[in-house]
């Protein structure tokens, strides 16, 4: 599968995005936040990714080497996508597919990161 438009939003509906990312092979992550977040992660450009509404209703959160850039709703506390840089130094954003219109991201073949020895 190559990458395709998708929409998505945190639950109340304040944070709005859509991407062009492929959703084929998501990752999982074992590190401390993703685990207790239970996220399924697809990856894209950040110039593939637009933020349609919800920029005032995102809080940050960073941890350990404080280079992923965890965005989630102030008002519902859900997490939609990450910033992070690639160390070529692409933008790049996670996109937390539980949080995309029309996917069930508990059906995509999603492979295990271990961010826990990271």
């Amino acid at each position: 599968m190559s990458a395709e438009q998708h929409t998505g939003a945190c639950h109340c509906g304040a944070v709005a995005f859509e991407a062009n990312v492929d959703i084929s092979a998501p990752v999982t992550c074992n590190c401390s936040r993703c685990q207790r977040l239970g996220a399924v992660l697809a990856f894209t450009t950040r110039e593939n990714f637009t933020l349609l509404q919800g920029e005032e209703a995102l809080q940050e959160y960073t941890f350990n080497r404080h280079v992923i850039r965890h965005q989630f709703c102030r008002t519902c506390g859900i997490q939609t996508f990450s910033y992070a840089t690639m160390p070529d130094g692409t933008a790049m954003v996670a996109i937390n597919c539980n949080c995309l219109d029309g996917v069930d991201p508990r059906a995509l073949p999603a492979r295990m990161v271990d961010g826990r020895s990271s």
